[in-house]
């Protein structure tokens, strides 16, 4: 079972999420909350496994409190599902740990399917958000050194690019013909040259600095 907290603002969003995710038997929303202040009480009072948290919210946005969750209960994954699509947001919101970002024209049916997917450790990104990212990666000079400057091996990129596409380590361990334990060293070191902490943001360099092709 799958608790879910749920973030927003307005009532009747949360209303009809709940009515949505609890068509499905093996979530259980365990809470609302209207604003940052709020989640953070109900993640200390509930428990929950995941946070499905909006952005845009009064005393607390959905940026903050996605990352103090992420700083006093690691253990809790936070999802994002708003109306903004804008980059800035986008970013914000993985840099603060949040697992995925999705937007509220969602389908149920994938909604559902990404928190368990969530909840398995892959990585959900709107289509999109994804655009955005590699449109954004093309107009302006990225932070990090261009992809050539990358030293990963012909494993190590394979590893990435099914990372990148949202598999967890058992799913790339599959795929690969690897071991779990082989597919985690490989990961850690990815993320150790990519100078990130987790694999949303392993996931999120690799299409803005053009490592893998995920169309090939």
């Amino acid at each position: 079972m799958i608790k879910v907290l749920i973030c927003d603002d307005q009532l009747i969003v949360c209303e009809g999420l709940s009515k949505i995710l609890s068509s499905d038997p093996q979530i259980r929303v365990v809470g609302m909350a209207h604003d940052g202040v709020e989640a953070l009480e109900q993640v200390t009072n509930t428990q929950p496994d995941l946070v499905l948290m909006d952005l845009k919210m009064p005393l607390m946005n959905g940026i903050i409190a996605t990352r103090n969750i992420r700083q006093q209960h690691p253990q809790v994954h936070v999802l994002v599902l708003t109306t903004y699509d804008d980059d800035e947001w986008l970013f914000d919101a993985l840099h603060s740990g949040a697992a995925g970002y999705l937007l509220k024209d969602t389908p149920p049916a994938s909604l559902i399917a990404a928190i368990k997917g969530t909840m398995e450790g892959k990585t959900y990104l709107d289509p999109a958000i994804a655009g955005k990212v590699v449109g954004k990666s093309t107009s302006q000079p990225p932070a990090r050194p261009p992809s050539s400057n990358f030293q990963f091996s012909e494993r190590e990129r394979a590893v990435l690019k099914l990372l990148a596409q949202g598999l967890n380590n058992v799913d790339i361990a599959q795929q690969l013909y690897l071991s779990e334990g082989t597919v985690r060293n490989y990961t850690s070191d990815i993320f150790k040259k990519l100078g990130v902490s987790d694999r949303t943001q392993a996931a999120v360099a690799a299409i803005r600095y053009g490592l893998v092709d995920l169309d090939a």
